[in-house]
């Protein structure tokens, strides 16, 4: 009940640098979702299809780490995240309400919009996502990273289940709608989130990016190398079958262009509703424990995807049962993948100091993105060999090796990492 009442003061301030998880949640999925139904129109291969969309990733690779370390090093009087945000933001709204009406002229132009769009989006994700630990203190963040989930949970579900529905009106009104909130929740950030300064000891200890990653890499724990590897196969089986989902709706379940987003609404739902809880509970039981849990039954859950069809052949139910039993394990696997993604992030800010906590945000966007890379066009590949089962089935034991791996963290926990608490000064 400390804990709670602790992490209370924190509340408010949470929710507000939430808004820039709520921007991340309200264009990543328009963008995943309609993107390759847009090159479907100009590309025939699925596999080529995927290789496309790695190309935002390509960049993420470069420049989430670079710009988050650059952000480290970063004084102003606003402060050292705020600045890129306020910039970076607003030109990403712009390009992305861009997207429809460059598909409609062009392949090259949709790739150049889409190029363009990725440079801002990119650059600013980094600062977004280190604002948080900035100012919430370590033993807080599994609750905090929970709030500023769901926020993104909320974009997510206002993008697939509001805005996607505007494709039957415009394929450009849900994109430009999605651009105007992006830049309000800019705006709230400017006004609200004062960043906090470090003191004369923080700036200090501040140790250069090669000193810190040798300290990272060459000190024998072994538990951020873990973690790192760990989240880039849980990641390879959700950016494998992420960008697929909705061709998947389209092609064998046989909904709408309209509702092509709503596998990813669905899980959006059941991650804003779980995204809290999971904090909380992962800091009674344990952060290893919760993740590893929660891999063991996304392995599961993938697993039985394929079997949706055969089920509801088997069991004569009504037409339209088949795309049921699959948003339900949509569901729960929303539910359980928060739980994941809200206390991996966590465990290692658990590691860092004030001074470095770009590096290791650095470090969780170079092996997530690599996954990104990496996973569509292998995906892909496999929708074209063995159809659409088999992303589901790689996604399987994908998990399972994140779940093999984490197995040897011993480090991340609140009570192991007291150096990570620097910002209770402030």
């Amino acid at each position: 009940m400390k804990e709670q009442q602790g992490f209370r003061k924190y509340l408010v301030l949470t929710f507000l640098i939430g808004f820039g998880f709520f921007t991340m949640g309200l264009m990543d999925p328009l963008y995943d979702t309609y993107l390759p139904i847009f090159l479907k129109r100009y590309i025939s291969s699925n596999a080529l299809v995927g290789s496309v969309m790695t190309l935002d990733n390509i960049l993420q690779l470069f420049l989430i780490p670079i710009v988050a370390i650059w952000s480290d090093r970063t004084r102003t009087r606003f402060g050292r995240r705020i600045p890129f945000i306020i910039v970076m933001l607003p030109l990403s709204a712009i390009l992305f309400s861009l997207i429809p009406s460059m598909a409609a002229i062009s392949l090259a132009s949709l790739i150049i919009i889409v190029f363009l769009f990725n440079i801002f989006k990119t650059s600013v994700r980094g600062p977004v996502v280190a604002l948080m630990p900035d100012t919430i203190p370590g033993d807080y963040r599994s609750e905090a990273n929970g709030v500023i989930n769901t926020m993104g949970g909320i974009g997510l579900i206002i993008g697939t289940l509001v805005l996607a529905r505007l494709m039957q009106v415009s394929e450009s009104l849900p994109f430009v709608t999605a651009g105007g909130f992006v830049l309000l929740a800019t705006l709230i950030l400017f006004i609200f989130v004062k960043e906090r300064k470090p003191d004369d000891t923080e700036e200090e200890k501040q140790p250069s990016v090669f000193a810190s990653l040798k300290l990272i890499f060459s000190s024998g724990d072994t538990s951020v190398i873990r973690i790192l590897f760990a989240l880039f196969f849980w990641f390879m089986a959700y950016e494998g079958a992420k960008p697929f989902l909705g061709l998947y709706l389209v092609d064998v379940m046989k909904v709408s262009s309209g509702n092509a987003a709503l596998a990813q609404g669905i899980a959006g739902i059941a991650s804003v509703l779980l995204a809290i809880p999971s904090g909380y509970l992962a800091h009674k039981m344990g952060r290893r424990k919760f993740i590893r849990l929660s891999l063991i039954i996304l392995a599961l859950i993938l697993i039985l995807v394929p079997s949706t069809g055969l089920v509801s052949r088997s069991f004569a139910l009504p037409a339209g049962s088949s795309l049921i039993l699959f948003l339900i394990l949509m569901f729960f696997y929303g539910a359980v993948w928060i739980g994941v993604v809200v206390n991996s992030f966590p465990m290692l800010w658990q590691m860092a100091s004030y001074g470095n906590m770009g590096i290791y945000t650095g470090l969780y966007y170079t092996f997530s993105q690599t996954a990104a890379i990496s996973a569509p066009p292998i995906t892909g590949a496999i929708i074209d060999l063995a159809g659409y089962p088999g992303i589901f089935i790689f996604g399987s034991i994908c998990m399972l090796l994140a779940w093999f791996i984490m197995g040897g963290v011993k480090r991340g926990e609140v009570q192991h990492d007291d150096n990570s608490n620097s910002t209770q000064k402030g």
